[in-house]
C-alpha cells in the first residue's frame, strides 16, 4: 500500500476520531459547567476544537519527521517502503516486505533508486554490521519473487564500505572463514532486525515527546478551567 494511501486512510480515521472526541469533551464540558455563566462560550468552543487541534499538531510533527528522515535516508513511518542508514554509510531499503531487501551505498546511487552493483546487494535477509564491514546472506530469487520463502539463502557476502568491493561465497563456512581472517565474529541477522536497531534514534524520541507533552498540558489547562467554572457557578448558586 502506497504511502498516499495510507495518509488517506489516517486523515479518515483521524478526522472521525477527532469528531468523536470533540462530542464526547463538548457533552462533558457542558454538564460540568452547565451552572455557569461566565467565560462558559469560550471555554466549552475550546472543548470540542481540542481534538481538531491535536489530529492538526499530529499532522505537522509528522510533516516534519518525514522531512528530517527523508534527508537522513530513513523513512517516514508510513507505506510501503521501510529505509535506515547504518553506520558506516551504508543504508538498508525494504520494499513490500520486511523478511529481505537492498543493502547499499546510497552516494553512489544515482536518480534515488537502488541498482544492483558492485557496492549494493540485493534480495539480503541476513545482516551484520561489523566496523567497515556488512556482512550478510542473500536470497538470489527475491529478485523475480519478493515473496518467496523468508528463510532461504543461497548466498553470502562481505561487503568492505571504504573500498565498495563486494566478497561473494557460495556457503556460510566461507563467509565464516573470511570473517575470522578479518576479526570478526560472524553473528547474521535477520534484516529487519538490523533495521530496528539503526533505523530508531533519539530523533523519533523527541518527536513522541512533542506529540504527547503540549497536547497533555493543554488538556489539564483545559480541565483545570472546567473545574474553576464549575467550582464558581456553585459557590454563585
Amino acid at each position: 500500500m502506497g504511502i498516499g494511501i495510507v495518509l488517506l486512510v489516517w486523515a479518515v480515521v483521524g478526522t472521525i476520531l477527532a469528531c468523536v472526541g470533540a462530542l464526547v469533551m463538548g457533552a462533558a464540558a457542558t454538564f460540568l459547567t452547565r451552572k455557569a455563566t461566565q467565560d462558559r462560550s469560550l471555554t466549552l468552543l475550546s472543548a470540542v476544537a481540542f481534538p481538531f487541534a491535536c489530529l492538526g499538531w499530529a499532522a505537522l510533527l509528522f510533516v516534519f519527521q518525514a522531512c528530517v528522515n527523508g534527508a537522513m535516508h530513513r523513512d517516514p513511518g508510513l507505506g510501503d517502503s521501510w529505509n535506515c542508514p547504518l553506520p558506516n554509510g551504508y543504508a538498508i531499503t525494504m520494499i513490500d516486505v520486511t523478511d529481505q531487501g537492498w543493502v547499499y551505498n546510497p552516494k553512489t546511487q544515482i536518480d534515488g533508486g537502488v541498482a544492483e552493483q558492485e557496492d549494493a546487494v540485493a534480495g539480503v535477509r541476513l545482516v551484520q554490521v561489523s566496523g567497515k564491514y556488512i556482512l550478510g546472506g542473500s536470497d538470489s530469487r527475491s529478485i523475480v519473487d519478493s515473496h518467496s520463502s523468508n528463510d532461504y539463502v543461497d548466498s553470502y557476502f562481505l561487503l568492505d564500505t571504504q573500498t565498495g568491493r563486494k566478497t561473494a561465497f557460495p556457503n556460510v563456512d566461507g563467509l565464516r572463514a573470511a570473517a575470522t581472517q578479518a576479526g570478526i565474529n560472524l553473528n547474521l541477522e535477520p534484516i529487519d532486525a538490523v533495521y530496528s536497531r539503526y533505523r530508531y534514534t533519539w530523533f523519533d524520541v523527541s518527536v513522541g515527546i512533542l506529540l504527547c507533552v503540549p497536547p497533555l498540558a493543554c488538556l489539564v489547562l483545559l480541565a483545570r478551567k472546567i473545574l474553576k467554572l464549575r467550582k464558581s457557578a456553585s459557590t454563585e448558586s
